[in-house]
């Protein structure tokens, strides 16, 4: 039997216009407010408090963070800032001196690389640089 397979499940779909549900909600939200701002309050407060609402609701609805909604960055940033942290600190006891402390080097490469000095790295760029003057170069002697 042949099933169909949904394709784009990740685009939302446009249910009131050329907006998504969520985009509405955002957009309705914030329109409502504002009304209610400008039946209430002074023309002077209710402008400066519909300003910053209407930019909100704006950001919502079509503002993307590298391809995410903002609404996730939002959630992400609230819970970074409200989450526990976990900090850990590794005391080093300034009594003994570290000689066996490993060397940046030495903790990047893996374990088994051959150390490469100068002397080798410049024989090595050299036998790479030279050609074979003509032949077979399974002649050649290394």
């Amino acid at each position: 039997m042949e099933y169909q397979v949904p394709q784009f499940i990740e685009v939302e779909d446009k249910i009131i216009g050329p907006l998504t549900l969520k985009q509405f909600i955002y957009v309705a939200g914030a329109a409502g407010l504002c009304i209610v701002f400008f039946v209430y309050l002074n023309i002077v407060v209710a402008l400066l408090l519909a300003v910053p609402v209407i930019a909100f609701a704006t950001v919502l609805s079509f503002y993307k963070v590298n391809g995410k909604p903002f609404i996730e960055v939002l959630e992400a940033g609230f819970g970074y800032y409200t989450r526990a942290k976990l900090f850990l600190w590794k005391h080093q006891d300034q009594k003994m001196p570290e000689k066996n402390a490993p060397t940046a080097e030495e903790l990047l490469a893996p374990r088994g690389t051959p150390k490469l000095t100068r002397g080798k790295l410049s024989e090595l760029a050299w036998s790479l640089d030279v050609k074979p003057m003509g032949g077979n170069p399974a002649n050649l002697e290394s």
